[in-house]
Parts: structure tokens; sequence; C-alpha cells
């Protein structure tokens, strides 16, 4: 089994039919039900470039395009906040929660505006285990499309996780060569010398399952990681450490830039745990960090055209072959 080929990792064209296949097709995941605990509460976020946003209304979740109906401007700014009516900032109409739009100022004299017509674009919302899920052209539901990590994870008492911070990474490199990288653990003792001294690596193990690659190692004493860390199809991941998890989603900015967006959860929250908690995350994203500079050099051999695709191994890249199989059954060269 050799490597996909460079251009599916540098073409501008391939990253345009990756969202309209893959992203637009697919279930995203976007944060904890918990952060809409009030009425108005919301979330906003783009999914490789496409704008959405979820609130809590009367009447529970709705999920919508953060797009103005009129201009195409952007309803809400990126982030969490809450809100009681929806107001585009440029010409200022009003939506209801409901998504129905409610006031038009400035308009004039038009006999055949009807404002029934103008409502915001709902978008499909899902939920599983306290995560909250959407999609834009639903293929499959959440549940399909979640296969085994449904019973992976069982046993884990996700639930009584409570949501504490999120955090954004962003680098220049293509979603794919991250993923690439994320799905297998034989970069871990050049890229991750501390990381590989605090596990046992001789027993690293990687697996691919329906819509999961599951990798597991035993760790060594004080590794925070409790040695299980999942991908899910297309772009979210899951990784234990005592006392808690995170998720996060690989998400494509365009062709060669990503940002990861990181959530992590605690069974702890009380103050005299917050030095504990604060360590845990800043030594999770000091790993993910150090994955940076590999994949911008690559996305840059890629790039100049000098690499030729190469094999994978069969012992330590399962999950790269298992994640580009999936992408070439939706079009991938």
């Amino acid at each position: 089994m050799r490597n996909l080929d460079p251009v599916n990792y540098v073409s501008p064209e391939i990253h345009r039919e990756d969202v309209k296949t893959i992203f637009a097709a697919t279930w995203q995941l976007v944060c904890p039900v918990s952060r809409l605990k009030e009425r108005g509460d919301y979330v906003a976020t783009e999914i490789a470039g496409n704008k959405v946003f979820v609130v809590m209304t009367r009447d529970g979740i709705r999920a919508f395009r953060n797009v103005c109906r009129h201009r195409g401007a952007r309803l809400l700014p990126e982030g969490a906040g809450r809100c009681s009516t929806l107001r585009c900032p440029y010409h200022q109409w009003v939506w209801g929660e409901d998504g129905s739009l409610l006031n038009v100022p400035f308009w004039g004299d038009d006999p055949e505006f009807n404002k029934d017509d103008w409502a915001l674009d709902t978008v499909a919302f899902d939920t599983w285990r306290g995560l909250l899920f959407v999609c834009l052209a639903p293929e499959k539901t959440l549940a399909e499309q979640l296969g085994a990590v449904v019973p992976e994870l069982q046993d884990e008492p996700m639930e009584t996780y409570s949501w504490m911070q999120e955090e954004r990474l962003v680098f220049d490199a293509n979603w794919k060569i991250y993923t690439d990288n994320f799905v297998e653990g034989y970069h871990i003792p050049g890229i991750h010398p501390e990381f590989h001294r605090a596990i046992e690596f001789d027993r690293f193990e990687t697996t691919a399952h329906e819509g999961m690659v599951r990798m597991t190692a035993p760790p060594r004493e004080g590794l925070f990681y409790r040695g299980k860390w999942l991908w899910m199809w297309p772009n979210w991941t899951l990784s234990l450490f005592e006392g808690g998890m995170n998720t996060s989603r690989i998400n494509p900015i365009d062709h060669r830039r990503t940002e990861l967006i990181y959530n992590f959860y605690f069974a702890d929250t009380s103050e005299a745990a917050a030095p504990k908690r604060a360590k845990t995350i800043a030594d999770n994203l000091a790993v993910v960090r150090e994955d940076f500079e590999v994949c911008l050099e690559t996305q840059k051999n890629y790039e100049s055209g000098g690499y030729r695709s190469g094999p994978l191994s069969p012992r330590h890249e399962a999950g790269v072959k298992y994640f580009q199989d999936q992408l070439r059954a939706v079009g991938a060269r």
C-alpha cells in the first residue's frame, strides 16, 4: 500500500471537492451540549469555510447557517455568546430565535416583499453522549457515522466530565497531512521524545474499525494520558487522560491551512484542582504543537513536486491506510 498522491494535499480544486463531498456530507462536532445552558446561548463556528451556529431557544436547540439572507453577511462572530434576537450587523435585519425574519428597517415600499420568504437557512443537528454535531447535507445518520466509537466508549463515563476550556491552534498544512500524522504512532520516537519515554512503545498498537482508528499503548508512571487515542471519520478525535478527556475537530481553513479546535473535559471541576487541570491542558497542547513543524515541512515537499508516494508500514500505519481508503472511496486520486 502506498501513500496518497501528493496532489490530494496541495490542489485547491481537490480541496473544493473535499468541502462538498466530505465536510458538507458528514456530521461535524461543534461543542458540548452543556455550552448551551440558557435561552440565547450560542456557539458559532466554521465547517471548512461554511459558517454555522447553534443556539438554545425556548423550544430547545436550533442550528442555522450563519449567513444573512439579504446580502450574505455573517450574523454572529465565531465563538460563544448570548443573544435574544439575531441582528445582522450589516443592514440591521432582525430574525427571531426560530429563524423567522422579524424586522427589515428602512426597506421602502415593496408590495412583493414577504418576510416569510426570508427565514434563516436551517442546519441538521444531533447529539451523542453530551456532544453536539451538525451536518450541512446529511447522507447518513449520526449514529451510522459514529460506527465503532459507540461500543468503544460505552463504559467510559463521558457524561460525568464537565466541559472546562476550548483552545484553537492554527498551522500551515493541509488537514489530510495532519490527519495522516494523527492516526499513526510511528512518528512518536522522532517527534515526541518525552512522550516516547512515557509509554511502552514496543506495545503501541493501531487498529482500524468502522468509522474509527484506535491507538493504544501502556503508559508508564507519570504520563497524563491513559493510553488510548481515538480518531473518527472524517475529522474529529477523542483522547483520554487522568480524570477526563479531550476532543478535537480538524477543520480546514483552506487547502494549505488548518485549525484544531480542542475542548477539555474534567471530572474534578473544583478550584483546588485548577492547577492540575491547567497543567493537563498545557501538556496535551504541547504534544499537539510538536507535530506542526513536520506537517508544515511535509506540505512544502508535497507542493515542490519533490515527493513521490512512498510505502506504508503494515504495523504502524494501518490508521493511515484506513483514512486514505476512506478518501479514495469519495474520490481521492
